[in-house]
């Protein structure tokens, strides 16, 4: 957490077996699925080490994607959004985990930072939340933003680079933009991001994500 971890190249491999940190039932809480029962499969590690940061994924199990589909289908929600998070999963070969999800009839969406990318079915969505870097934002990656069903920037009143949102490609491909306020652990900033968020929807004509999970205290 808070970019303590260690930045961590792609992982070759066929894709069979994939480090994981959790699997579990909860709901989406952010982006254009909010509110929508899901399964979070989230992987471990990430080739990004944000200093904000807000979520633990060193930890791991290896485990084969067989056993991931057994997993999913012992939870008693029908047919939930199956949410692959990190970390970064682009960062593992999460496509024949992909490929089995889709088989098997499940709506999948992928989390990504949008500086990796393998090859996955069309049908899987992409949720990118773009990050800083050298001081700025740069576009994201074009087959990225061909399977992107939205943006999602990151709005904080205490990090200058984090306090508006810039073009990353979301205009060329016509893709949905969402704000939301960084948590930051801290009451009095969070109230400020809270505010300045707002700001950044109206101004933009964005939509404001808020992290729901964190207001109804689940995973």
């Amino acid at each position: 957490m808070f970019g303590n971890n260690s930045k961590l190249p792609f992982e070759k491999g066929d894709g069979n077996c994939l480090k994981v940190h959790s699997i579990f039932e909860t709901i989406q809480g952010e982006g254009p699925y909010s509110g929508h029962q899901a399964i979070f499969i989230r992987v471990s590690g990430c080739n990004l080490a944000c200093k904000f940061c807000d979520t633990e994924f060193d930890n791991y199990k290896a485990l084969e994607i067989q056993y991931i589909l057994k997993k999913i289908q012992s939870f008693e929600q029908i047919k939930p959004l199956i949410v692959i998070t990190g970390g970064e999963p682009f960062r593992q070969n999460i496509s024949s985990l992909c490929k089995l999800l889709i088989m098997h009839d499940f709506n999948v969406q992928v989390e990504t930072n949008g500086t990796l990318y393998l090859d996955i079915p069309n049908e899987v969505e992409l949720v990118c939340s773009p990050k800083i870097s050298n001081n700025k934002y740069n576009m994201i990656r074009d087959d990225v933003l061909k399977q992107a069903i939205a943006i999602k920037f990151l709005i904080s009143s205490n990090i200058i680079n984090y306090s508006d949102i810039s073009e990353v490609g979301q205009k060329k491909y016509d893709i949905p933009v969402y704000v939301q306020p960084m948590d930051e652990y801290n009451d009095t900033i969070n109230q400020k991001n809270l505010i300045l968020t707002q700001e950044i929807a109206k101004k933009h004509n964005a939509i404001l994500s808020l992290q729901l999970h964190k207001i109804l205290n689940i995973e």
